[in-house]
C-alpha cells in the first residue's frame, strides 16, 4: 500500500516549501508514491517552489473541491492523503495512516491542536477526538482509500466552502470513520486576523446552516459576509 499526497494551493509561496520539507523529513520515501500539489492559478512562485521541491505540479480551476478532485484523479496511491497547506501532519504519519487502513479502517484523519496558546482555540482542538461528524473540519487532513474515494465520487463540487465537512458527514453514513489519536499542527492564522471567538461563532453558524437545510450557495454567501477577508 502505497500513499499519494494531495495539497490544493492557490499563490502559497510563503509555506508550499517548508511544508514539503517538513513531509519528506517525517516520512518513508518508500510509503509516500507522491506528493501531488494542485494549483488553483497561483500568480506568486508557488509552484515553482513546489516543483524545485520535488512535488508533482498538477493546475486546475480555483475551487478546493475542484482542486482536491483533480488530484485525487491523478493520484496513482492506493491511499489518498488530503492536507491543507499550512497543517503539519505528526512525525511518521504515514505509518499511522498505513496501520489505520491495514486494520481495516477505510477512511479517517488525525486529532487537531493550533499553533496557538489560546485556551479557546485549545478547547476546540480538544473537541477533535471525538467521533462524531461535527467535530470533523478539513484541517485535520483526511485519509481515505483510493477504492473508497471514487465508490463515494470525492467532493461535491457545487461547495465552494464547506466541501471537507459535507464529503466527511457523507462518510460518515457509510463507513466507521476513524479518529487517530496523534495531532496534526495547523496555524491560526484565520483566527488572528478574525478573531478567535468571532470566527468560531461564524463556523458555528454554518455548521448550523448546514444542518437546517442550507445549501451550498447560501453557505458560500455567508461565508463572503462574514469571514472571507
Amino acid at each position: 500500500m502505497s500513499i499519494s499526497i494531495i495539497i490544493p494551493v492557490l499563490n502559497e509561496a510563503s509555506v508550499v516549501g517548508p511544508l514539503l520539507t517538513y513531509l519528506r523529513h517525517n516520512s518513508s520515501a518508500q510509503n509516500i508514491k507522491e506528493i501531488i500539489v494542485v494549483d488553483g492559478g497561483s500568480s506568486d512562485k508557488t509552484v515553482t517552489i513546489a516543483k524545485a521541491q520535488g512535488a508533482r505540479v498538477i493546475s486546475a480551476r480555483k475551487g478546493r473541491a475542484i482542486q482536491l478532485n483533480c488530484g485525487a484523479k491523478n493520484a496513482i496511491g492506493e491511499i489518498l492523503y488530503f492536507l491543507h497547506v499550512d497543517t503539519l501532519p505528526p512525525k511518521n504519519f504515514d505509518k499511522s495512516i498505513l496501520n489505520a487502513t491495514s486494520s481495516g479502517n477505510q477512511a479517517g484523519c488525525f486529532r487537531m491542536k493550533f499553533n496557538t496558546k489560546s485556551k479557546f482555540l485549545s478547547l476546540f482542538a480538544w473537541m477533535t477526538k471525538l467521533n462524531y461528524k461535527i467535530c470533523r473540519g478539513g484541517d485535520q487532513s483526511l485519509f481515505i482509500t483510493n477504492k473508497l474515494f471514487k465508490k463515494t465520487k470525492g467532493f461535491n463540487e457545487n461547495y465552494i466552502v464547506y466541501e471537507d465537512n459535507e464529503f466527511t458527514d457523507r462518510l460518515y453514513k457509510i463507513i466507521d470513520f476513524k479518529i487517530l489519536p496523534r495531532h496534526v499542527i495547523t496555524s491560526a492564522r484565520r483566527y488572528e486576523e478574525i478573531g478567535t471567538v468571532k470566527l468560531q461563532y461564524y463556523f458555528g453558524v454554518m455548521h448550523f446552516k448546514n444542518y437546517t437545510g442550507a445549501g451550498p450557495k447560501k453557505l458560500y454567501e455567508y461565508y463572503l459576509r462574514k469571514i472571507a477577508v
